[in-house]
C-alpha cells in the first residue's frame, strides 16, 4: 500500500465546507471524483481539517492510500480535471504513519473584514459597515486568546468532541494604514467548531463597545458567551498554514490576490 500527501488551496465560495455530505457540492467529494475518474477506481481521501462553508483554504493537505503507483504525471491530469477555485500544488509520498488530519501539529488561520462596500473583496473577506470600531479595545481582548485552556465558550457544539481543550500558541490583530481593513491571525494545535469566527465575533463586538475584556474573562472561565456574541461570516475565513512534524511548507499562494494588498502592508496593532 502506498500513502501520498497532496499540498492544495481552494476558494470557498461555491462550497458547502470541505467534508463530504449529501445533497451538497464540497470540496472532498470534487477531488474524489476527480482522482476516481483519473485514477481508474474509488479514492477515500483524508482532510487535514473540516472548514465551513463558504471557508476557504491558501494551504490544505490530504492523504490518499492507493495499492499501485501511478505512471504519469497525475499533478497535470488532476489540475487540468479540476475547477478552477481548486488547485494541487504538490503530490509526494510519506510513510505509512503519516495521517493529514492526526498528524498535524500547528494550524493557522487568518479572519479578513473590511468596514466599507467594496465589489472585490466581496467573496474573499466580510463586510461590517463599521464606522467607530474601538481597535484598541479589539486589541484588548486577543492576549486573552492565547493559552492552553478550554475554548468551550467558543465552540459550537462541544458535545460532539471529547474535550474542548487547546492549545492556542500566537494570536494576533493588523490593520491597513486607513484603519478600514482588519485583519486576525491566530495559531494553534487544534480549533473547534465555529471557533475562530466566533472569536472574531466577539472582538466585533468589543469593538463597538458592547463587551469587555474583563466580561470576556470571565465568560472563558464559565466556558460560555453571552447569546448576542455570533459568529462572524464565514467568507472572510481563510485556513492558512498547516505543519507536521515531517513536513513544514510555505503556501504556495498568499493572501494578497484576493485581498488586492500585499503581507507586508497589514499594521499590527
Amino acid at each position: 500500500m502506498f500513502k501520498f500527501f497532496f499540498h492544495i488551496a481552494y476558494k470557498g465560495n461555491r462550497y458547502h465546507g470541505w467534508q463530504f455530505q449529501p445533497n451538497v457540492v464540497t470540496v472532498q467529494e470534487v477531488i474524489e471524483k476527480a482522482l476516481g475518474q483519473i485514477l481508474k477506481t474509488k479514492i477515500s481521501v483524508m482532510g487535514c481539517g473540516r472548514t465551513d462553508a463558504q471557508v476557504h483554504a491558501t494551504q490544505f493537505f490530504f492523504h490518499i492510500e492507493i495499492e499501485k503507483e501511478w505512471d504519469f504525471d497525475l499533478l497535470f491530469r488532476l489540475n487540468k480535471l479540476l475547477p478552477p477555485d481548486v488547485a494541487v500544488y504538490e503530490i509526494f509520498p510519506v510513510a505509512e504513519s503519516s495521517h493529514a488530519r492526526y498528524g498535524a501539529t500547528q494550524r493557522t488561520y487568518d479572519y479578513f473584514i473590511h468596514t466599507y462596500k467594496n465589489p472585490f473583496l466581496s467573496e474573499s473577506s466580510s463586510l461590517y459597515l463599521e464606522r467607530d470600531l474601538q481597535l484598541d479595545k479589539m486589541k484588548e481582548v486577543v492576549p486573552l486568546l492565547i493559552g492552553k485552556k478550554d475554548y468551550k465558550a467558543f465552540c459550537k457544539g462541544p458535545t460532539k468532541y471529547k474535550h474542548t481543550i487547546c492549545d492556542v500558541s500566537s494570536a494576533h490583530l493588523f490593520k491597513d494604514a486607513k484603519g478600514n481593513r482588519i485583519r486576525f491571525q491566530i495559531s494553534a494545535n487544534r480549533f473547534l467548531s465555529s471557533m475562530v469566527r466566533t472569536m472574531v465575533g466577539t472582538l466585533l463586538e468589543t469593538g463597538r463597545g458592547n463587551f469587555t475584556a474583563e466580561q470576556l474573562e470571565q465568560c472563558i472561565l464559565a466556558r460560555q458567551l453571552p447569546e448576542f456574541i455570533t459568529p462572524a461570516y464565514p467568507q472572510g475565513l481563510y485556513l492558512s498554514k498547516v505543519v507536521y512534524p515531517f513536513l513544514d511548507v510555505p503556501p504556495r499562494t498568499d493572501h494578497s490576490t484576493s485581498m488586492q494588498m500585499p503581507e507586508e502592508e497589514w499594521i499590527e496593532v
